[in-house]
């Protein structure tokens, strides 16, 4: 049996409880998929993968259902302790290719700052496979301005979410997941 994703959504959501899987869950609940049963994959977007609203993806999914993610997952239960979970998106200019989703889990980082980092993994994986000549060294917004000049990276994003721990020492869980779909 062979099972190519066809659709993609994105979806984020954070969760505090005195218990850690709890607060898993509840992070996973803010995300709209906790009723579901996640299969979670590494980090190829398949070739012709289209990009769904999460409205139109949560209809898609029953309650029980196994669902394939990338997810990005952090937690703590450190107070006032900055986590976040995000996922970067490159995609080909050629969309009979595949491209890359990425999951990043820091400590301290900012949404900004864990969403480009994400980004930055995915479009690095992506211009390795594509033969993108770039220095790994460089920031960022300057590797970008590097891919999209090549005409084989079309478009990065990312989607993060971020979190304080809780000031009374609750877990807190942060999670970001790329779903995708038949």
């Amino acid at each position: 049996m062979s099972f190519v994703p066809s659709r993609v959504f994105f979806t984020k959501g954070v969760g505090r409880h005195k218990e850690q899987l709890s607060s898993f869950e509840l992070a996973l609940r803010d995300a709209k998929i906790a009723s579901t049963n996640i299969v979670t994959v590494s980090s190829i977007l398949p070739p012709r993968c289209k990009r769904i609203s999460i409205e139109e993806g949560l209809k898609e999914i029953k309650p029980g259902q196994i669902i394939f993610t990338v997810m990005a997952r952090n937690a703590t239960n450190e107070p006032n302790r900055l986590i976040a979970a995000s996922v970067g998106v490159a995609e080909p200019a050629d969309p009979d290719r595949h491209g890359y989703l990425s999951e990043h889990h820091p400590f301290g980082e900012t949404d900004e700052k864990a969403g480009d980092y994400a980004e930055d993994l995915a479009a690095s994986m992506l211009a390795t496979v594509l033969g993108v000549e770039f220095d790994s060294n460089l920031a960022w917004d300057e590797k970008e301005k590097v891919f999209k000049m090549s005409g084989q990276i079309v478009r990065t994003t990312n989607i993060t979410q971020s979190a304080v721990g809780d000031k009374n020492g609750l877990w807190t869980t942060v999670v970001a997941c790329a779903v995708l779909l038949p």
